[in-house]
């Protein structure tokens, strides 16, 4: 039974970058609002910053860059003083070599060898010469895109390994909006030129998102984005309840919505709400709707890939430079290894120990979601040292941070169920909103989630949605419903605004590889002390 009942302008479902986006902006605009979040400590969704002992953990590492002029505008009005200014460095380990990205040509020929690089090449040249017409899945993109060769080297491990499934069975969505724009024959005309000592300035992003350089980074983890965004809204009246998970969603006779959530202790709360923005899943959202739409069964073949960190505090004072390294080995279950200093020195208490998080890629409830922290802190311990990144025995601790549907499946049938999904829900409930990556089944990036708050936003101020928020895209240009390309709202280069944004960041060392030796050579990662 509801103990307790609210009414407001505005109910959101889920306290991520994009509901509390869109709670930031309502209640800037005076508008009453209320957000429920079904963790009972953190914000911030997949964007927060877990804390334990002091060490501070990212969940999946989030670049703040975008193209968009208004998202950097709003990052500096929540978070003005606290940026710092980091430089990326990501690199894959393969066959136990590591490759620089961006790409250094003569790296890659000697890590690879003369023959293996001559054939990628033959590879790629094929597949410009004749390439696939009937394009389906992600593997016969990505080949159309790089050769055969390249695919099974950089794509095929990594990728199976993040979505649990075969690279085709996977649909060429996802390859195109998450690698779209990054061509083989630039990054070796880039490389050479680096190799050379050609270029020297910074690849600011700008073509290539893949290949930015810089960002900048909160300086106790993303999570303090949106603790200070709900602080605001708290601040000015409104409320974010914490330990309340959506159960159901239904309209009164007169169009208004009742909004029921479950409290940990069982017990419910009733929000009676003019509008309803959901970031929840889509499958999650349209099974909780009274009566069910006809939508339901689609919606519930909707899939999704979850995700846990294993941190690890080591005996060291950095094990590499490196914000990430992606791990392409079949020997490990590893995908990804943040360091998370790279991020923020801020973000590790204690200068001799290092902190690293192994990120693994699972389904819900599977054998590795459900084995024990025990037990894959023991695993993360052996995979390091079968990577070679440090002995077990430097490991003075660790910690496990689970993250349920961080990524929608881009499988073969997922275009056609969300649009069947959207069709209806718009069409018989307009003041419902579905926002973010989840709220519209879209691998978004944090920006991205944040404008189609932003435009959902505009949309309730108009009465009408002004903006099809469903056009937010990989390349951060929105336009207004009915005129595609008529109206650009997001800039797409860097403006004076960001330029000067970038310039005012707080000063951080940079963080320089301790040279045991001497030789001022440093050591490089993987290499013997």
């Amino acid at each position: 039974m509801a103990q307790g009942q609210n009414s407001v302008d505005v109910a959101i479902i889920g306290a991520g970058p994009a509901g509390l986006t869109a709670a930031y902006l309502l209640t800037k605009k005076g508008y009453s609002v209320t957000v429920i979040e079904k963790d009972e400590r953190y914000v911030g969704g997949i964007s927060r910053t877990v804390e334990v002992d002091g060490y501070r953990f990212d969940i999946g590492g989030h670049r703040f860059f975008s193209k968009s002029k208004e998202v950097v505008d709003l990052w500096n009005e929540i978070l003005p003083n606290d940026f710092i200014q980091r430089p990326r460095m990501s690199r894959i380990y393969y066959e136990g070599k590591f490759y620089s990205y961006p790409l250094r040509a003569f790296e890659a020929l000697f890590n690879l060898g003369i023959v293996r690089s001559t054939q990628c090449m033959i590879s790629y040249a094929k597949a410009k010469l004749y390439p696939n017409t009937n394009v389906r899945s992600f593997q016969d993109w990505t080949i159309n895109q790089f050769g055969e060769k390249l695919f099974s080297i950089f794509f095929k491990t990594y990728t199976e390994k993040v979505w649990g499934m075969p690279c085709n069975e996977m649909s060429a969505d996802w390859a195109a909006q998450r690698i779209k724009g990054l061509s083989l024959g630039a990054a070796v005309v880039d490389g050479l030129k680096r190799s050379f000592g050609l270029n020297k300035k910074p690849n600011d992003g700008m073509e290539t998102k893949t290949l930015l350089e810089t960002f900048r980074y909160p300086r106790l983890g993303p999570g303090m984005m949106w603790d200070a965004a709900r602080d605001f809204v708290v601040s000015k009246g409104n409320t974010v309840l914490m330990g309340h998970r959506f159960k159901q969603l239904a309209q009164d006779s007169n169009g208004d919505w009742r909004l029921s959530a479950t409290r940990t202790d069982g017990t419910e709360a009733l929000i009676c709400a003019k509008h309803v923005i959901s970031s929840a899943p889509m499958r999650e959202l349209s099974a909780r709707i009274h009566p069910l739409p006809q939508c339901s069964m689609p919606a519930m073949n909707l899939r999704y890939r979850d995700f846990l960190t294993v941190a690890l505090m080591i005996k060291s004072d950095d094990l590499f430079p490196d914000n990430w390294i992606y791990i392409h080995d079949s020997k490990v279950q590893v995908g990804r290894v943040q360091n998370f200093r790279s991020w923020s020195p801020e973000m590790v208490p204690d200068p001799s120990i290092a902190c690293v998080g192994l990120e693994y890629f699972c389904f819900e409830n599977d054998g590795l979601w459900s084995s024990s922290d025990a037990d894959l802190i023991e695993l993360a311990k052996k995979e390091m040292a079968i990577l070679g990144l440090c002995k077990a025995e430097d490991v003075v601790g660790g910690a496990v941070v689970r993250q349920e549907k961080a990524y929608p499946v881009y499988d073969d049938d997922y275009a056609a169920n969300v649009e069947v999904m959207r069709a209806e829900l718009e069409t018989l409930y307009p003041t419902l909103h579905m926002v973010g990556r989840n709220g519209m089944h879209r691998y978004n990036n944090q920006d991205h989630a944040m404008m189609t708050a932003m435009l959902t936003v505009e949309n309730i101020v108009a009465g009408s949605r002004v903006y099809n928020i469903w056009n937010v895209n990989e390349d951060a240009e929105y336009h207004e419903a009915g005129d595609e390309g008529a109206q650009q709202v997001i800039v797409a280069k860097v403006t004076e605004d960001q330029a000067a944004a970038l310039e005012s960041e707080r000063e951080v060392p940079r963080r320089i590889v301790k040279d045991k030796d001497g030789d001022g050579q440093g050591r490089k990662i993987g290499q013997a002390a």
